[in-house]
């Protein structure tokens, strides 16, 4: 099974404003509180461009595998600030070789993690992704393993 999980942090090792870790099947993306929603956005942008050019996650677009390197496009995933419909604080558009995950623009990072792991749950139930984890094809389907 693929999990990426959101937590809100009083603090980062480093003074780190966002850090991303990966293991087996899953992601953590860690958001240092304290900060407007500008401050957290260009970190979180940081860390998942320095995430995913040493990642091993693909998006399975119709017939077709994108990749962060190789191929015609490069897979890329931005977060961006929006006008999000009242009581929303995170939507997620994607298209091929993008993932943009949307937030609203007065979200407070516990508003955004509280709001982000539900809709990534369900963005990742529609199976267009993969992880190659130390030579294993990790999906959906995939069974947990237990640490």
């Amino acid at each position: 099974m693929l999990r990426v999980v959101y937590e809100a942090v009083d603090s980062i090792e480093g003074g780190k404003l966002a850090d991303i870790s990966e293991q087996r099947g899953g992601t953590r993306v860690r958001v240092a509180r304290g900060q407007d929603v500008e401050g957290y956005t260009r970190a979180l942008n940081e860390e998942m461009s320095r995430f995913l050019d040493q990642s091993s996650w693909f998006q399975l677009w119709r017939d077709e595998v994108i990749s962060r390197s190789g191929g015609t496009i490069q897979l890329d995933v931005i977060f961006t600030i929006h006008d999000l419909p009242p009581g929303a604080f995170v939507a997620i558009q994607e298209s091929k070789g993008l993932v943009d995950i949307r937030i609203e623009r007065s979200a407070s990072v516990d508003q955004f993690v509280a709001s982000a792991n539900p809709t990534i749950k369900q963005f990742l139930a529609g199976k267009q992704w993969f992880q190659l984890w130390q030579g294993e094809i990790v999906d959906m389907d995939s069974p947990e393993i237990s640490h």
